[in-house]
């Protein structure tokens, strides 16, 4: 019986030797592991430092831009008032003319028979300047025949003396 102490121990010794081998096997498979992380990690850590450069280059050229922005939006605040006060001041021609309007047209609607009689007056003046422009150039025309006749009835009386 004694062999089967010595079997079961040469067994377990077996077991043990085998246990060991494959604990290394998993440690230096881990060892290979951690030392890929552990490159992997130091390339992470160089391109944040990179990362954190351009932050802040990128923070500095913001900080530039918001105060451009801001100088160029006060300098826009008083074009925009300037535009403000010539729309305000656009609508006030446009009330005053509006007003003139409305007052030509309530006096031409005060006015319009007076309008219209002075429009009757109007046409019967020229009517009357141009009958007498034809009486006129009839009368100038009787005249000219007559002093035709005379001349005419001079000459004859010329020539029989």
């Amino acid at each position: 019986m004694e062999i089967i102490l010595y079997i079961a121990a040469l067994l377990a010794a077996i077991g043990f030797l085998i246990l060991c081998i494959s604990v290394g096997m998993t440690l230096f498979s881990l060892k290979n592991t951690l030392n890929s992380m552990a490159g992997t990690i130091a390339g992470i850590e160089g391109q944040m430092e990179g990362i954190t450069r351009e932050t802040t280059s990128l923070l500095a050229k913001t900080n530039t831009l918001a105060e451009d922005i801001t100088e160029k939006s006060e300098k826009l605040n008083s074009v925009v008032d300037a535009v403000k006060n010539i729309g305000v001041s656009v609508n006030g021609l446009n009330t005053s003319i509006q007003q003139i309007t409305s007052s030509i047209s309530s006096e031409v609607s005060k006015n319009e028979e007076k309008i219209a009689q002075v429009v009757q007056w109007s046409n019967v003046a020229m009517e009357i300047a141009d009958k007498w422009k034809q009486r006129k150039a009839i009368n100038q025309h009787d005249v000219d025949e007559a002093t035709d006749e005379i001349v005419k009835k001079s000459s004859k009386f010329k020539r029989r003396k």
